[in-house]
Parts: structure tokens; sequence; C-alpha cells
């Protein structure tokens, strides 16, 4: 039931697991949404990143007590199953399963937009329509489409990032977020942050609710917890330094590209690199750009990385066919999964646009997050004994505060993004009904004891 060990070496410290969670959202969300965000809720959108980050914080704690109370793969998928059963266990595998195919489309497109622009610096221009999804005038947003499949081919052929290769590349993301804050600082236009909040407090909500989905770091680290030297340690510091670093830059990058460019006229696919290359700084604007690129390219590995693994612990599981846990004979990698999951995401990539990707994102990712916290309350009465290495503060006052915030959120989101994630949900529910609920490995185990106890 996804608790199973696998073997991997326990070989990660603090800061590489600081720097794994650091390495999945940064570029999901600086890169990707802060300009989506910006349309929404204005130069707001610095007090929607600060809403999320505490609310990220309060899950953070919960997170934590679950990942050192079981150091396995899986993340909220296993925590669902040990404390809620089998059938909540796939609604929530499943909501995990579009959180991770969504954020690689989101970043791919987000890829696309940077990718597009540096041409533009230097007056390379390509064919809208090869650029951009049908809603947006063009037939297919290409560069999305070829970056995702490009990277699974080499998650299929066999490449393995290491935490140090990880570790260098979180290192240049930072410094070209760093960099950009430096250079774009002394361009602020006061004025540009009047009025603060144009669309109100619900505008606040509803670019907190969009962004929300950078946080998704925090399933890399839970999922990390098997291979920490000392989980105990490790994974709290981990999450805590992940947690600082990420909100800083977030709300830095928010504050300094608000007060840059009237919201209005923010370039959502291209907002940091076009930023700079607005006040005339192109060679800022390249070099950030093609530190986007870069970054992007490692954070769409790193999700597809974590899609596929809760793609074979659910097939593990059996509830979903044996075939997504498939292990090729040459490469040793999961191929089926990572060949359907790569596909998968580049058609999201190709034909959706970025504020319809990014807002269906974040649904996952805020029900997750509620999981987790109800999960530790759950957990503290039914196994009261169990050896708790870090206890989450204030309960059950932070999982109740975290569950009322996400639900909020949630609230805030549009009727459209809902109805998508419905589909997605119920086609979830068939696949268990008509697949999962027959081949799954407890409930086979129930069924054999039961006619063993018959004879």
């Amino acid at each position: 039931m996804g608790l199973q060990k696998t073997g991997l070496k326990k070989n990660l410290k603090a800061k590489d697991i600081a720097a794994l969670g650091v390495g999945a959202v940064v570029g999901v969300g600086i890169f990707v949404a802060t300009g989506e965000g910006a349309h929404m809720a204005g130069p707001g959108i610095i007090i929607s990143f600060l809403i999320a980050g505490m609310v990220a914080t309060l899950c953070g704690l919960c997170y934590i007590e679950l990942a050192t109370m079981f150091p396995v793969s899986g993340s909220t998928y296993s925590y669902a199953y040990i404390t809620f059963g089998e059938f909540i266990a796939m609604i929530i595998g499943w909501c995990l399963t579009a959180e991770y195919l969504v954020a690689a489309s989101a970043v791919a497109s987000g890829w696309s937009g940077t990718f597009v622009g540096i041409l533009k610096t230097f007056n390379i221009s390509l064919p809208n329509a090869i650029v951009a999804s049908p809603s947006k005038g063009g037939f297919v947003d290409l560069p999305a489409i070829l970056i995702v499949l490009a990277i699974t081919y080499l998650l299929y052929y066999g490449m393995q990032e290491s935490a140090r290769v990880n570790n260098i590349i979180v290192g240049v993301k930072v410094f070209i977020i760093l960099l950009f804050i430096f250079l774009g600082v002394r361009h602020i236009q006061p004025s540009n942050y009047v009025p603060l909040l144009p669309f109100g407090w619900k505008g606040v909500a509803a670019g907190a609710s969009t962004i929300f989905f950078s946080y998704i770091g925090f399933d890399a680290i839970s999922t990390s917890a098997e291979e920490a030297e000392n989980p105990e340690k490790d994974i709290p510091r981990g999450l805590i330094a992940c947690l600082a670093i990420v909100s800083f830059l977030y709300i830095a990058v928010a504050f300094v590209l608000t007060g840059m460019v009237p919201f209005k006229e923010i370039i959502a696919e291209n907002a940091v690199p076009g930023a700079l290359a607005r006040v005339g700084i192109t060679w800022g604007s390249a070099l950030v750009g093609v530190g986007a690129i870069l970054g992007m390219i490692s954070t769409i590995m790193a999700v597809l990385y974590g899609q596929v693994r809760v793609f074979m612990v659910m097939s593990r599981d059996g509830l979903i066919p044996k075939m997504f846990s498939k292990v090729h004979s040459k490469h040793k990698t999961p191929y089926i999964s990572t060949a359907l999951t790569g596909i998968t995401a580049a058609v999201i990539a190709g034909l959706l646009p970025l504020d319809i990707i990014v807002q269906f994102l974040s649904i996952g990712t805020l029900l997750s997050f509620m999981c987790v916290s109800i999960a530790v309350m759950v957990l503290r009465k039914t196994m009261p004994n169990f050896e708790r290495k870090f206890k989450c503060p204030g309960v059950p006052f932070t999982p109740i505060v975290t569950v009322i915030a996400c639900g909020y959120l949630l609230a805030n989101m549009k009727a459209k993004t809902w109805i998508g994630f419905c589909v997605w949900l119920a086609l979830g529910l068939i696949v268990y009904f008509t697949y999962g609920k027959n081949h799954s490995v407890v409930q086979n185990a129930d069924n054999e004891n039961s006619e063993m106890d018959a004879v």
C-alpha cells in the first residue's frame, strides 16, 4: 500500500533536501505563475504570495510530521492510504497525477514563452501558429511539446539526476533570480503600485489560489524522506529552509516585477526576462532568460520523475494497471509509465493556454494539502502511540486553520476550472471501479483471507 521500501540509499542531507524542494518550486512559480497571478491581483500579487507562503508554512509542519512518521515513497498518496484507506488514496493519487502532469505542462508552456522571448531579443520571430495554443490564436505550442518530449526521452533512456548536479542547477536558478532583483529594483516606478488592490481582496485571493501550486515542492521533499540520512533532523531542516528561501524569492520577484511594469502590460509567458528587456537591459534579459529556460528544464524533469513515481506506487498497489510499473529490460526505467506521462503532458502544454493550466494545477495541490492536514489529526487519534520524531505544533489548531485556508482558496477558483477538474476526477473514479477495486492488492489479500477462514 505504497509503504514498501525501495532499497534506496540514505545519502541526502538537509541541504540536499532543501535544494530538491527549491529545485522543484523555483521555476514552476517564479518563471511561470508570477505574471499570470499579477493579471488577477495586480500589485496585490505581493500579498497573494505572502498569504500562500503562510498557508504553505502551516501545511509544511503537517507534512514534516507525516514524512518523519512514514519515510517512504508515494508522499501524500501513501499518507492517505495509511489514514483513510484505499478509496480516498485513489482519489488523492489521481489528484497528484493531475498535479504533476499539469505542473510539467505549465512549466513547458512558460519555457516556450521565455524561449520565444529570447529569440525576439535577437530579432528572430517564429510564426504565431506554431508557438501559441489555439485559444491564443495559434495552432499548437510546438516548443512546449518538443521540450517535454525531449526530456521524456532522456528519462526513458535512463538519465538520472544526482543530488550534486541538482544543487548546482538550483544555485544557478537562485543566482539568476537574485540578478533580476538586483537589476530591476533600480527601475521600480512607485506609481505602478497604485492602486495596490485594483481587484480588491477577491483579486488577491484569486491570485493566491492561482499561484499556490508553486508550493508543489513539498511533495518532492516528503518523497525524499526514504533517502534522507537522518529523517528526524534532515526533513524538518530541509523543508523549513526550502520554505524560507522560496517565500523570500517569490515575494521579492513579485515586488520588483509589478514595480517595473504596469500589471496589465506584464507578458505572462515571459514575465521576468520581458521586464528587463522593457527597460533596455537586453543583456540582463538574455542572461535571465537563458538561466530561466535551463532552470525550467530541470524542473520539468523533476516533476515528470515525481509523476512516474506516483504511477509506480499506485500500480504496485493494483489501483492502476501493472504496466505502469513495468521496467525496461535494457534501460531499467519504467518505460510505459514514462512514455504515457510525457506524451500526455506534451499534449496539454501544446494545446491549452497557460492560465487554464495553472489554475487547474492549484486545485490538486490544495486538495493534497488538505488531506495531509486532516491526516495529522486523524492519526493522532488512531495511532496515538506511534513514534513521532517531529510533532506538528498546535494540533488540532494548525491543521484546522490550514484546511480552512485551503478551502477558502479553493472557493476562489473559477467555475470552468472546477468543471475541468471534476471531469478528471470522474475519470479517476471510473478507473477505480472498473479496474482498481478488482485488482487491488489489499482487496485480493482480504478475499484470500476470507476464503481461508471459510475453509
